[in-house]
């Protein structure tokens, strides 16, 4: 699914991010969503969020159940 729709994110969820630090090698990083910190309900980069570990990127790609 894809993770630049605020609607397809919701809090403990699993999903890829992609890390400030890990943007230009497009590395990601898989967590479970705590909080939601984009407002708008689309972003072309993916939705930012804060995974339960505490760290914070945005969304690549949603994982199914």
């Amino acid at each position: 699914m894809d993770g630049k729709l605020r609607a397809n994110v919701k809090p403990g969820i699993t999903v890829d991010i992609v890390l400030k630090q890990d943007q230009r090698t497009g590395k990601t990083t898989r967590g479970v969503v705590k909080d939601l910190l984009t407002n708008s309900p689309q972003h072309p980069h993916g939705i930012k969020v804060r995974l339960q570990d505490g760290q914070v990127g945005r969304v690549k790609t949603i994982i199914p159940e």
